[in-house]
């Protein structure tokens, strides 16, 4: 893995009503753009309750990117750009934070 990977951290709240299944259409169009560009999604999480601070999201996962002109990059694709309006569609509110590895 190279020193400049970028990991982006996803919380997501999802509408109610079918927002998840919405969200799952997504993912479903975006990853073979994503793909392209190195984007690779690692493991989701289904947060259970908070133990210290307040988090009451409906999904939590990584992405990681090779870089961030990658990243940028995949934002730019008219394919990603296609489809973006899907996530929208399925979500209420969301965080994305790039990260890097800690040394």
């Amino acid at each position: 893995m190279s020193d400049d990977a970028i990991f982006m951290l996803n919380v997501l709240w999802f509408k109610p009503d079918g927002g998840a299944a919405r969200y799952g259409e997504y993912m479903k169009a975006v990853w073979p753009v994503a793909a392209r560009y190195g984007g690779r999604k690692q493991e989701s999480y289904v947060p259970e309750a908070a133990v210290i601070g307040e988090l009451d999201a409906d999904l939590i996962f990584m992405v990681q990117w090779p870089d961030r002109q990658s990243f940028e990059q995949f934002l730019q694709d008219p394919d990603f750009q296609a489809v973006r309006h899907l996530r929208e569609d399925a979500i209420t509110n969301s965080l994305l934070i790039r990260c890097r590895r800690s040394v």
